[in-house]
């Protein structure tokens, strides 16, 4: 029927009827909370992402009992390399008692029952902060990269993961990987594929936070990650990991990719997360420092706006924040 049979202000005007009527819920069970870690004690402003900090692993600890208590269901952990331990090889990556290493086994001691998930990517490892190792021309080779992720992943997996996350955007490592854990016995331990990962220029904070963007320079990652002019292309990539064996597939960034995010959840209907990155992140902490937006209204409608395009859940660094915004909302 056609106005004024059908007025569709009458659902919106109380709260009540919106709140029947609302399609997507928001709950901390969609979150999951990225950290830096370090090998320094305490804790350390990450100076373009206000509010986050990188963490010794006794703080992470602290972090995890927090994101517990919140009902957070996982933390993605992000190794912050002393310059020292990088190289050309990035063989620190696959050292058992690495930094990363040590912190999935204290929090697996603590935590048996949060979710703990590691990135795989050679990028904090690398003296010269690309994701891969390069040949004698800088361009990333494919195969010898995924050689070393593998041996990356089963390290991860000795030291507890419960998911391992490549993020390099190397072909086949999604099959080598799976087939070398199922080969040592890790048959448990699942593959969240980083599969439509952009060559975003909303990732420069992360950098600083990790210590790649100075080995980086003015270098870029074009060669591996997407163009962000493609969509198409997006729906091969997840198509193949898929295929390959992985259990869950990451569109990233989130927010200018939402139509990304409904394609491949309408194509596959596999589990499907978003990371919203950290310059998605530090847009809204800065235009809030300055008084122009309200932080927790955005923020939640932002999240809201990933997970109704199709996401299962968001890595976000709002998660904390969130949880309890959520919970006080109840």
């Amino acid at each position: 029927m056609s106005y004024p049979h059908t007025r569709m202000r009458r659902m919106r005007r109380d709260d009540f009827s919106r709140r029947l009527m609302r399609e997507t819920v928001l709950t901390a069970n969609d979150l999951i909370y990225p950290v830096f870690v370090h090998e320094a004690a305490g804790r350390a402003p990450v100076g373009s992402m206000p509010g986050i900090e990188r963490l010794s692993i006794d703080e992470l600890l602290r972090v995890a009992e927090q994101a517990s208590t919140l009902q957070v269901p996982a933390l993605a952990l992000f190794p912050v390399t002393a310059p020292e331990a990088k190289s050309l090889t990035a063989h620190a990556a696959w050292d058992d008692d690495g930094l990363c290493q040590r912190a999935v086994r204290a929090l697996k001691q603590r935590f048996p029952g949060l979710g703990v998930i590691t990135d795989v990517a050679l990028d904090p490892y690398t003296s010269h902060g690309q994701d891969g190792l390069v040949d004698d021309t800088g361009y990333v080779m494919n195969d010898e990269t995924v050689e070393a992720l593998v041996k990356q992943v089963l390290s991860h997996a000795r030291a507890g993961a419960d998911v391992v996350a490549p993020s390099d955007m190397m072909d086949g490592r999604i099959g080598a990987i799976r087939g070398a854990l199922e080969d040592d016995g890790f048959i448990h331990t699942r593959i969240l594929a980083y599969s439509a990962k952009y060559a975003s220029a909303f990732y420069g904070p992360f950098r600083d936070a990790v210590g790649s963007s100075g080995a980086l320079g003015k270098g870029n990652k074009s060669s591996y990650q997407m163009d962000p002019a493609n969509s198409d292309e997006a729906l091969r990539e997840v198509a193949l990991d898929l295929d390959e064996g992985a259990d869950m597939v990451m569109v990233k960034p989130g927010l200018p990719y939402l139509d990304i995010v409904r394609r491949v959840k309408d194509a596959y209907g596999a589990p499907t997360f978003v990371y919203q990155v950290s310059g998605e992140y530090a847009m809204v902490k800065a235009a809030a420092q300055n008084g122009w937006l309200d932080e927790r209204a955005c923020a939640l409608e932002a999240l809201a706006s990933i997970k109704r395009a199709g996401a299962d859940g968001v890595l976000t660094y709002f998660a904390l924040d969130a949880a309890r915004w959520l919970r006080e909302a109840h």
